[in-house]
């Protein structure tokens, strides 16, 4: 039986106590000191993937760094971290191991890490962009909005995400938005976008001006701290906030009740899995991150399919066909870690009715 693992890491400190709820009266800063010098562990074991193409098993193994920490400490730190938790994965007979959060993030995206392992390595963000655009696409359609005629925005353009987000959706989007801090990286990818598609996209580094008009919002950014709060946004907007730790503040959940924020990247998955840890998530469902290292494996592709900040836009189409054929999914609204209650859906309804009279 094929083998995968997957790594993850505590987003905030607060995980890490739910992990060990031992520790919840120790001083924040004595634990992520403790942590920093802990080696990788297994969390759990992985079972119950069944698809028509057979069954396989898969491990979560903990890297103990926070995402503050993984971009705060010195890289090489870091990285050794990293790959000390792949030679983990390699000695629990895992095929191949995915990058889950900061880990696909620290240094080339990867891979440095699948240099240093036996074991060809994915950060998953092939299936990340490709669950994040279906959920977008359904969003619009079930509020009532024509997606190809909507102003989409991708914020954090510039990220290997961001990047094949905004080279895909050229093909089929009148109008697009690019944000990004660099301005003159933008203009390169808005460059290679035009030589493409043939289609002129606006780029800015302004974040503020692009929530003003932006209808469909993907932010991919990856920032430890929130990037979008209530203030900007368009009524009626989508936004689909793919970035771990989030993108997008609670602030706008609690104060907008015009906006709809959906949970990017989460799939549902066949049969009745266990994953031997909980984290936060309804039953038989896992980010799409890590449903791309389970169908790589199911397929038996043991390959560095998404590695880098550079991807190739035939494998979202790829990805997508073999997640269809082991019946993976994309989950139900999530806002928030909740499920987006059909009220709310009425809601963005009606804002995005009246915002279309009064502009006829």
């Amino acid at each position: 039986m094929n083998k995968f693992a997957f790594m993850i890491h505590p987003i905030e400190i607060q995980d890490f106590y739910r992990k060990f709820p031992i520790l919840e009266k120790t001083p924040k800063a004595l634990v992520e000191g403790a942590i920093k010098n802990l080696p990788p562990f297994k969390v759990s074991e992985i079972k119950g993937i069944k698809t028509p193409k057979g069954e396989i098993e898969g491990y979560f193994i903990g890297v103990p760094l926070t995402s503050k920490q993984m971009m705060s400490l010195p890289e090489d730190v870091v990285l050794k971290k990293i790959i000390k938790a792949g030679k983990l994965a390699e000695k629990l007979g895992a095929n191949i191991v995915g990058l889950g959060a900061f880990t696909s993030v620290v240094g080339d995206a990867g891979i440095t890490v699948a240099k240093n392992l036996e074991i060809p390595v994915t950060t998953g963000n092939t299936y990340t962009v490709a669950t994040a655009i279906e959920g977008a696409k359904k969003a619009a359609k079930l509020i009532g909005k024509n997606f190809k005629e909507c102003e989409l925005v991708i914020v954090g353009a510039n990220g290997s995400i961001g990047n094949v987000c905004a080279r895909y959706l050229a093909r089929e989007a009148k109008y697009l938005t690019l944000v990004s801090r660099n301005k003159e990286k933008l203009k390169i990818l808005s460059q290679k976008i035009l030589e493409e598609t043939g289609t002129a996209v606006h780029i800015t580094d302004n974040v503020e001006s692009a929530l003003n008009k932006g209808d469909i919002i993907i932010t991919v950014t990856s920032s430890v701290d929130t990037v979008i709060d209530p203030k900007h946004i368009k009524k009626g907007a989508i936004i689909c906030d793919v970035a771990r730790p989030r993108d997008v503040s609670m602030e706008v959940a609690r104060k907008r009740r015009d906006v709809l924020v959906i949970d990017g990247g989460i799939v549902k998955l066949p049969g009745k899995v266990d994953f031997g840890f909980n984290f936060g998530f309804p039953e038989n469902t896992c980010y799409a991150c890590m449903a791309e290292t389970m169908l790589l494996t199911l397929e038996n592709k043991m390959e560095c399919f998404s590695l880098g900040r550079e991807m190739e836009l035939e494998k979202i189409d790829r990805i997508n066909k073999m997640a269809e054929e082991n019946h993976f999914s994309l989950s139900g609204f999530r806002s928030f870690d909740k499920e987006v209650p059909e009220s709310k859906i009425q809601d963005i309804k009606k804002y995005t009715q009246e915002y279309k009279i009064r502009n006829a």
